[in-house]
């Protein structure tokens, strides 16, 4: 049937345009939590060298808004064209939430990054700074409300379903009872935490990735040092807190969404006693069963209840409609979880050698940080995918299924059609972001500049509010000035 092939379409348009976007977010919250302790230790020490490297970063920092904004622009558009039953399901929850995420956090970041990036020279140190720490929180709070929308998708809180009839249809909407209910609702508070540390754990290997090439090339020696040590630092705390609060999470997703744990640890039936923790295999959904399992007796029913006799809840207890899709689960899933040991493996490897003074002298150390940049992106893409196909056949867990929420005025070819066109847009920005990305490196960071009379760096003096106007009054004249100078040379070719 076409609304079969429409929905299927229509989920794979949504998957893409997604997984394109959060290639993003991550990086801006991981990149300017370490902007903020860059520009930090700059006004703390007036080294120089704290400034070229944060200059180096915000300007990278500005390549990734740019291309995460475009990109995401296209999703809040398809919840209209392509989920309309959905968007008029969850419009009063969603509404609120994206609301506040542009009013208190988009507004935020959006405004105060001009400032980052045009403001050298034009306002004082601490007002800089104080830009910097704005755009990060801003960066930050556009997750929470992101997260807290999605969440409330896998456990529904605070709302009441209304029946409306317009024009003799009659539909149910979901409407909101308690705000704050809905905000913590069971998996808001663990799934933003999981969130950031997987944020400063993309953070914290990109910059490392890039000072190592320059360690391995012998160039800007002391910018990379400092850059990969402080990304070091971030990345390690964050890898092994992600471990430690990921836990928590699973334990959170066993209770309130059980049939998701069953899949995300191939539970096909409910034992008797323990339930053992699958270590090597792979599931068969045909046959029900774990092929080429290798278990450990007890631990799963260990680690989800305390104890090894506590049986885990298999999929057998669940109707075979109301089963996720147990092979993209699982495998996503721990694909997320061994890519996450990695990352503890590799960074408390690098702290060590840090502490032995070794680190910058193990080339083959370094060229791993070089190439496993790619990792931080992939861990943090299959835990979103583990998270959405887990809560299938739910859209709003319990509450609309997927099946029953996407627009039914759609055809096969407009869905296709705009696949193909978003295709060729992302393809595009993506080469665009690769190109200047890789420019900026060759191009590498500013010589830092050499302190003026009573040791004050130049450039950058206390113009507090007076240069906070001067900087915006500048950025305005400075198209005028472009004007200007076409207009003279026109009229210099004229005479």
């Amino acid at each position: 049937m076409e609304s079969e092939s429409v929905l299927i379409l229509s989920r794979l348009q949504f998957a893409f345009t997604a997984m394109f976007h959060y290639i993003f977010p991550p990086l801006a919250i991981g990149m300017g939590v370490l902007l903020v302790y860059f520009e930090g230790m700059y006004l703390k020490t007036k080294n120089p060298l704290y400034e070229s490297i944060t200059k180096f970063w915000v300007k990278i920092f500005g390549l990734n808004f740019a291309i995460g904004v475009a990109s995401g622009i296209v999703l809040e558009f398809e919840f209209g064209t392509n989920w309309s039953v959905y968007s008029r399901f969850v419009g009063d929850v969603f509404g609120s939430a994206l609301a506040a995420e542009g009013v208190f956090a988009f507004f935020l970041e959006s405004g105060f990054l001009a400032l980052l990036v045009f403001g050298w020279d034009r306002v004082s140190p601490r007002v800089h700074f104080f830009s910097t720490i704005m755009v990060s929180l801003g960066s930050i709070f556009s997750s929470v409300w992101i997260v807290v929308a999605n969440s409330w998708q896998q456990t529904p809180a605070g709302y009441h379903l209304v029946e409306r009839t317009v024009d003799g249809v009659t539909t149910v909407r979901a409407e909101i009872t308690d705000f704050w209910a809905l905000v913590f609702n069971p998996s808001s508070i663990d799934r933003l935490l999981h969130v950031w540390f997987g944020a400063f754990i993309v953070g914290g290997f990109f910059i490392m990735s890039i000072s190592a090439y320059y360690l391995l090339k012998g160039r800007h020696l002391d910018f990379a040092k400092k850059s990969f040590t402080a990304a070091l630092v971030l990345a390690s705390i964050a890898s092994v807190l992600a471990l430690v609060q990921g836990h928590g999470q699973a334990v959170t997703v066993s209770q309130t969404q059980p049939a998701k744990m069953a899949a995300f640890e191939g539970v096909f039936e409910t034992t008797e006693g323990g339930t053992p923790l699958c270590v090597i295999g792979y599931p068969d959904e045909e046959a029900g069963e774990m092929k080429g399992a290798i278990n450990v007796p007890g631990l799963l029913s260990y680690l989800v209840h305390g104890d090894t006799s506590t049986p885990v809840t298999g999929l057998d207890a669940f109707a075979p409609e109301d089963r996720p899709p147990v092979f993209i689960s699982f495998m996503s899933y721990h694909i997320m979880i061994g890519l996450g040991m990695l990352f503890i493996v590799l960074t408390l490897l690098g702290l060590f050698f840090l502490w032995r003074g070794t680190l910058f002298e193990k080339r083959w150390l370094l060229w791993i940080f070089v190439l496993v940049v790619v990792a931080p992106f992939v861990a943090n893409e299959v835990g979103w995918v583990a998270a959405e196909v887990g809560r299938q056949p739910w859209i709003v867990y319990g509450e609309l299924r997927t099946a029953d929420a996407f627009s039914p005025n759609l055809t096969n070819q407009q869905v296709l059609s705009s696949i193909i066109m978003f295709g060729v847009i992302y393809l595009l920005l993506f080469a665009v972001w690769i190109f200047v990305l890789n420019d900026k490196i060759k191009k590498g960071p500013e010589t830092p500049k050499v302190a003026g009379a009573g040791g004050a760096p130049v450039g950058g003096g206390d113009k507090g509010l007076a240069g906070l106007m001067d900087a915006a009054s500048e950025i305005a004249a400075h198209e005028g000035s472009m004007t200007t100078a076409k207009d003279e040379s026109k009229k210099g070719k004229e005479s």
